[in-house]
């Protein structure tokens, strides 16, 4: 079942707004576990871990920054 835009957009602020704060302290956390590696590595395992997020809410954030569709256009009368 496909997402209303307006679900779309309150779950791409909900993300925004809390889920993705609470990744970065779960990135910053893990890499705390580990010793810490090399300075390019951990460059690679932050870049890699900040385009991860990404990947699974792409059909969220997909066209919220368009007008609605859905919403009746009354420019025209």
């Amino acid at each position: 079942m496909a997402l209303s835009y307006k679900a779309r957009r309150r779950l791409a602020l909900l993300v925004l707004v809390l889920g993705l704060p609470l990744y970065i302290v779960m990135a910053v956390t893990l890499m705390n576990w580990i010793d810490r590696p090399g300075l390019w590595m951990e460059l690679a395992v932050y870049v890699g871990l900040g385009v991860l997020w990404a990947f699974p809410l792409k059909a969220v954030f997909k066209g919220i920054g368009q007008p609605d569709p859905d919403a009746s256009d009354d420019r025209n009368v």
